[in-house]
């Protein structure tokens, strides 16, 4: 089984790309999503996360407006966190690629938006980045409900740059253009790749 890491900076088309390799019946394990099952009701991240950061737990998950505020600015804070997280992702992944080499798929995605920041790509075959023009990721990104031009560089700030990504990918899919032609070379690649 061939193992596709996606990346790409916030509001650069990752949610376009996964969707569209999920119309192809491509596996995709979503690092988001698994966080954010992670800090919910009975996830396995709440009680490490109480503990580390008092009061961004409420009714039983994690806050995450109230975490967001307590490590956002805070280097040391945001480093307790990723030790928490990273390793329970890392294992919910694992299961995720085995499952998917017990159905014999040719293809697994990881979409995974630190993938390059957390050393990802070595767990990789394949490396695809999304990538769009800076002003269209900035119009993208501050029309999101509760985004601030100054929590958007913050982000920005812990995220590789997108020059950098598109420097060390083996597939770059431009998504600023058309959302036909990423879904385009995202098909070709499929087809590349699996043999489909």
């Amino acid at each position: 089984m061939k193992i596709i890491g996606l990346t790409g900076g916030i509001g650069m088309g990752k949610s376009t790309a996964t969707a569209t390799f999920r119309r192809l019946h491509v596996p995709v394990f979503d690092a988001d999503a698994a966080v954010h099952r992670l800090q919910a009701r009975g996830g396995r991240a709440v009680a490490p996360i109480a503990a580390a950061f008092p009061g961004t737990v409420r009714d039983g998950a994690v806050d995450r407006e109230a975490l967001r505020r307590a490590v956002l600015t805070d280097p040391a804070a945001l480093t307790r966190l990723e030790r928490i997280i990273h390793p329970l992702v890392r294992q919910a992944e694992q299961r995720f690629l085995a499952a998917a080499r017990r159905r014999a798929e040719p293809l697994a995605v990881l979409d995974i938006p630190l993938l390059f920041e957390t050393r990802g790509q070595g767990r990789c075959d394949l490396v695809v980045v999304v990538s769009a023009p800076a002003a269209v990721q900035r119009w993208r990104v501050l029309r999101r409900r509760g985004m601030t031009p100054a929590r958007f560089d913050a982000i920005l700030a812990r995220q590789t740059p997108d020059a950098e990504k598109r420097r060390r990918a083996d597939v770059v899919v431009p998504t600023g253009l058309s959302r036909h032609l990423a879904q385009r070379r995202i098909r070709r690649l499929v087809r590349e790749e699996s043999g489909r």
